[in-house]
Order: C-alpha cells, then sequence, then structure tokens
C-alpha cells in the first residue's frame, strides 16, 4: 500500500519533547532525587535494548526450513503451505506459537461460553497465550504493513477457528499445525508432547526460506517471560507500584 501523506519530521517532534525540567505537582525533593536516579537508569536500559534489537538484526541467517510444512486454515480448514504464509510483497514473517492446548497442570479457568467451553479443561487453550493473541489482534492490521504475522497451534483447524471467532480475532492470521511437525522441529512442543509459547523470526529470499531468530530465553531462563515483548499487559502492569502480582494466576479467560 502507497504510503498516504507524508512523513513526520522527527527531529522538529524531538525538539518539542526534549524538556529536561519537567516537574510534577506536589513532588518533593526526595521524589526527584530518586526519579532523576531512576531516569538514568530507564536511559541505559533503553540503549541497551537497542544495542541487543541491532545484534539481533544483524544475525547471520539461520538454517532453511527442512520442508514446506503443510497447516491448516482456521477459517475453513484448507491447507497452507508454509511458503504460503509469506505475502508476495513482504519477506519477513513473525510466528507465535500459541498452546492450544494448554499445559495440563495448569488449573486456571476454562472458556467460559462458547464450543471451546465444551471441551475439557486440558483441552483448552491458555489463557495466558490467549491474551497475547488477544493484543496482536489489535496490532496485526499495522503489521501487515511490514511484516506477515501468523499465529500458530497444534489444536485442530475447527477448534482453533472456533476459539478465534468466540475472541473475535478478525484480522490475526491462525493455522493449525495439528498434521505437520513444525511446533516440534522448531522446539515449541517438548518429546512428551507439552505446547511451549515461542516466537519466531523467518525471512524469505532467492535461496529459500531462512530461520532468523527464536525467543530462546524461554529455554534459558524456564519462564515464558521471552515473549513480553509482543504482550502489552505486562508491559503496563510494569509501571504501576504492584508490578505483576501474582503470573501463577493471571492472566485468565474469566475475571
Amino acid at each position: 500500500m502507497a504510503l498516504v501523506g507524508g512523513p513526520r519530521d522527527m527531529t522538529k517532534w524531538s525538539e518539542i519533547l526534549r524538556d529536561a525540567g519537567v516537574r510534577f505537582p506536589g513532588e518533593s525533593s526526595e521524589y526527584r532525587e530518586a526519579r532523576d536516579r531512576l531516569l538514568e537508569s530507564e536511559a541505559q536500559l533503553k540503549l541497551l535494548a537497542e544495542q541487543v534489537s541491532a545484534q539481533r538484526r544483524s544475525l547471520p541467517v539461520g538454517g532453511t526450513i527442512a520442508e514446506n510444512y503443510v497447516f491448516e486454515s482456521g477459517v475453513d480448514g484448507a491447507p497452507v503451505r508454509f511458503s504460503e504464509l509469506f505475502e508476495p510483497d513482504r519477506n519477513t514473517l513473525v510466528v507465535y506459537n500459541m498452546m492450544f492446548p494448554r499445559w495440563a497442570d495448569d488449573p486456571r479457568a476454562g472458556a467460559a461460553e462458547g464450543k471451546t467451553a465444551e471441551l475439557p479443561l486440558v483441552e483448552q487453550p491458555c489463557p495466558s497465550c490467549t491474551s497475547v493473541v488477544d493484543g496482536l489482534e489489535g496490532a496485526a492490521f499495522h503489521l501487515a504493513e511490514r511484516v506477515n504475522l501468523v499465529v500458530v497451534a497444534k489444536a485442530d483447524a475447527d477448534r482453533l477457528g472456533a476459539y478465534a471467532r468466540e475472541r473475535h480475532w478478525r484480522t490475526i492470521r491462525a493455522v493449525s499445525s495439528k498434521n505437520n511437525t513444525f511446533n516440534r522441529d522448531y522446539h515449541a512442543e517438548t518429546p512428551d508432547g507439552v505446547q511451549i509459547p515461542l516466537l519466531h523470526v523467518f525471512t524469505k529470499d532467492e535461496d529459500g526460506i531462512h530461520h532468523r531468530w527464536t525467543s530462546e530465553q524461554v529455554f534459558a531462563r524456564g519462564d515464558s517471560s521471552a515473549v513480553d515483548a509482543i504482550s502489552p499487559i505486562f508491559g503496563a502492569l510494569d509501571l504501576t507500584p504492584e508490578g505483576r502480582g501474582d503470573l501463577a494466576a493471571y492472566p485468565s479467560l474469566q475475571y
């Protein structure tokens, strides 16, 4: 799609924003001193994040995909090859592996209504993964201008499609990996069949489709915080005095 209008003058906008003397009503000197120390730490964190992003972008290409995996569309069950997840004018693909079915030891409440609610709890989707895809649904329209985005789940295509309709996922593309080995090959499934939430990036060029990056911190840390980059709820909670709270029970499909 052609750009409508012109790009912003970011230099001019920066001049408007810069103000080293910002103060807020009623703040004490103690607050300002602590806030300024935090401001320095936030600046260092931002710089480190930019350096890490640059390092990630400069990774050499990874391995070529082993096969042109065949998925099933969550819309109508039609076969979709991995290569077909790339639109003609976009050569980068972001994949989110959601846990559907959920971890069998996850006791959080299941779906409250719809066809998904009729499934045994162990066959229902993960509440945390659901919250991530809820957020991606709003962003998918914008991301489509730059990259391809797809959600992959092990659930049958009809179950995935029914859940997408129940959650009002109209823009996000969701496909089932029920009948291929993509999840297992790219470590989104354990040998025992447990699903793991992962982010992947693939690129396509004249040499084929290459793996570029996966959220491997999931395995290094032993938690799923590596996918926080696409989770708006945790970014918001991290700004609050209460923080993230008890993640063992949150997020939920019912409140």
